[in-house]
């Protein structure tokens, strides 16, 4: 009998048993997210301090996942250069994987694609102020698997506007995983560092 599973509800368990994806552990594995990160601009930085300023004004209320969005996520993205060429954003996309001997299928809805056709390029998570990321990390997985495209690596990025994590994936024979620490926006300079480590993966794809 298929099993099916919605990507909200996927457990890193469940994608360990059903698609055999490991824990890297080599440190230089997921070395994108600390090394050859280039400085930020003084406008650059004047920019983050706004988007920080107003998400801690609005936080003195529940702050919903499309608020997330719209406050956070989208001046990140657009100070990383992702809404320029060669990338494409797409919302709401929709996937589906099932594991090999397919008894276990997982569909679900990415809330942020980025990809540099045919390749994807970043899948990015996004979840209400007061969740946690813990959660979303196995979600953010299961999609990032769903790429077809298995002779670069996939990265993943989620947040909850306060908090974020990266995610590196490669599926060469054996799929592989590691995460950066988190970031917080409460803590010094890690937003500086959060679209350091954009701008850096976007370099790489345009390199490529």
């Amino acid at each position: 009998m298929v099993q099916v599973i919605q990507g909200k509800d996927i457990t890193l368990a469940q994608l360990i048993d059903e698609f055999g994806l490991q824990l890297a552990d080599d440190e230089h594995f997921f070395s994108e997210w600390q090394q050859d990160l280039a400085e930020l601009s003084d406008l650059e930085k004047q920019s983050l301090n706004e988007v920080k300023a107003e998400y801690l004004h609005l936080s003195k209320y529940p702050i919903l996942e499309p608020v997330v969005k719209m406050v956070v996520l989208s001046p990140l993205l657009r100070l990383a250069g992702f809404y320029q060429p060669p990338f494409y954003i797409a919302s709401e996309q929709e996937v589906r994987i099932s594991s090999e001997d397919e008894g276990t299928i997982v569909r679900g809805r990415i809330d942020i694609l980025v990809f540099h056709p045919p390749l994807w390029v970043l899948v990015i998570e996004a979840k209400r102020a007061d969740y946690s990321l813990v959660p979303a990390i196995p979600q953010a997985l299961a999609y990032m698997l769903a790429d077809a495209t298995s002779a670069k690596p996939v990265f993943g990025f989620v947040t909850n506007g306060s908090e974020f994590r990266f995610i590196k994936l490669t599926k060469q024979v054996t799929p592989r995983y590691a995460l950066s620490y988190t970031l917080s926006l409460n803590r010094g300079d890690d937003l500086y560092t959060v679209v350091k480590v954009l701008k850096h993966l976007a370099g790489l794809i345009r390199n490529s």
